[in-house]
């Protein structure tokens, strides 16, 4: 076997979405408040249902930890990736890149998993309606959640060090905003097909079993909301379920779009379009599906503005 000397690189070069310098302060307003939105939005909906006690159900557990993924991930991207709008050489540590990959598919396998976990949820809310607070008691709530975090960091850990393993010697330049698996394997000198085969295994695994999950859970629940005999009872359960529905479809749509298409129109280009709006877009939209279409949401914010704003009046007249 030839011995090819190799020295290992100890940063990498993020391009970024665009390289027009016009263009980069402009996007760099346009996703900073995108940004902010999503801190404000998935914070202020997890203290929001912390704080209302009409909101101590199965259903807004579920959501709080929803909006807390969207916000872990968000956060892990975003702010590196404003990064490339501000700075002409965008540079991030091996070891960083390494802690962004494993953050990031920690938290993205969490929230694939955890819309699994929701279906089943609504599942048991519609069809089992006077066992719903047994089935789902707060152990097995809290089994639900546990699981895809724990599921999710072995995988990532796995993952991530898997690609670190590999040996990068020559580009360090990712065509990418973040560190993500597929732009650095182009760069390693290493044999990738193990890795490669390991990723498609892993992944299509946990897609497809999340994906069934909640097929199979909503064709039950719409085979229960058609046989109600009152169509107030069926809008009624209908609008239980529909945020839930708006937002698996985008999250899995989203990764359907880019990880089925046919290799030939397949680019890093098109990639990094699908992870803008999987990992900046959806986020910020999570808290406004949930809130915008949920009444005892929306209720419990007014309540949660309007104590706010009278304490507030309160302190201003001592």
């Amino acid at each position: 076997m030839v011995q090819i000397n190799c020295t290992q690189v100890t940063e990498f070069i993020l391009v970024g979405l665009i390289d027009r310098p016009e263009l980069k302060m402009p996007f760099f307003l346009i996703f900073l408040s995108i940004y902010l939105f999503t801190v404000v939005g998935n914070l202020g909906l997890i203290l929001v249902i912390r704080t209302d006690t009409r909101l101590k159900t199965p259903m807004y557990f579920f959501l709080s930890h929803l909006a807390f993924v969207d916000f872990s991930y968000s956060s892990v991207i975003t702010p590196k990736m404003l990064g490339n709008f501000l700075y002409k050489v965008n540079v991030i540590s091996f070891n960083a890149c390494a802690v962004q990959l494993g953050c990031f598919l920690t938290f993205l396998t969490t929230e694939c998993l955890l819309l699994a976990s929701m279906a089943y949820d609504r599942y048991v809310a519609i069809c089992n309606p006077l066992l719903y607070m047994v089935v789902m008691s707060p152990g097995i709530c809290l089994q639900l959640v546990a699981a895809p975090y724990g599921y999710s960091f072995l995988l990532a850990l796995f993952h991530t060090i898997l690609t670190f393993r590999l040996s990068y010697c020559h580009s360090n330049i990712i065509n990418h905003f973040y560190c993500d698996d597929m732009p650095l394997l182009k760069l390693t000198f290493s044999d990738t097909r193990a890795k490669q085969l390991w990723i498609f295994t892993c992944a299509g695994i946990t897609f497809i079993s999340s994906v069934l999950i909640v097929f199979v859970s909503y064709m039950f629940i719409i085979s229960a909301i058609l046989k109600m005999r009152s169509a107030e009872g069926r809008c009624k359960a209908f609008s239980t379920c529909s945020s839930h529905m708006l937002a698996v479809t985008i999250f899995y749509g989203t990764l359907i779009f880019m990880y089925l298409q046919p290799s030939s129109h397949h680019s890093l280009d098109t990639d990094k379009m699908a992870s803008v709006f999987y990992t900046v877009i959806i986020p910020m939209l999570n808290p406004l599906i949930y809130s915008l279409r949920n009444k005892d949401v929306k209720d419990a914010l007014k309540k949660l503005i309007s104590s706010t704003s009278q304490g507030c009046a309160f302190t201003g007249l001592k």
